[in-house]
C-alpha cells in the first residue's frame, strides 16, 4: 500500500501524463505543476497574464478537491519563462495571496518555448 492518497476532483483538467494532480500524505498536499491547460488537458497558449491565471486557477480546481484553499498554502514553485514578465508575474501573485505569504522559489527561463508559466504547491490540511 502506499504511504499517500491520490486527490481526485471531476473538476481538475484531465492529463494524459503519468502523474496524479496532487497528494496527500498526512497533512501535506503536494499539488503538481499546474499549466495553461483546459479541462480536456489541452495545452493553451495565451499572454502571460492569462497563462498564470489559468494555471492559479487548475491549482485551485485540484485544491478543491483535498478541500482546501489558496489559504492553506505554505509553498510554491514558480517557473516563469522570461525575466521580463516577473513585475507582471509578482502584480498577478500578491493578487492570489495574502500575509503571511507562502514560501516560495520562482525559477526564470526553464520552460522552453511551449509555457509562459507553471506552478506546484505544498498545502497543508488542517488537523482533523
Amino acid at each position: 500500500m502506499k504511504p499517500f492518497k491520490t486527490i481526485q476532483n471531476p473538476d481538475v483538467p484531465v492529463s494524459h501524463l503519468p502523474f496524479s494532480p496532487a497528494v496527500q500524505v498526512g497533512q501535506f498536499v503536494f499539488v503538481s505543476g499546474q499549466a495553461s491547460v483546459d479541462d480536456t488537458g489541452k495545452l493553451i497558449t495565451d499572454t502571460f497574464e492569462g497563462e498564470m491565471r489559468r494555471s492559479l486557477e487548475n491549482i485551485r480546481k485540484v485544491l478543491a478537491g483535498a478541500g482546501l484553499t489558496f489559504q492553506d498554502i505554505v509553498q510554491t514553485r514558480n517557473y516563469v519563462g522570461s525575466q521580463e514578465d516577473l513585475a507582471e508575474f509578482n502584480r498577478i501573485y500578491a493578487e492570489y495571496f495574502e500575509q503571511p505569504y507562502p514560501a516560495r522559489t520562482t525559477l526564470m527561463g526553464c520552460l522552453g518555448t511551449l509555457l509562459k508559466f507553471e506552478i506546484d504547491v505544498v498545502a497543508v490540511a488542517p488537523q482533523s
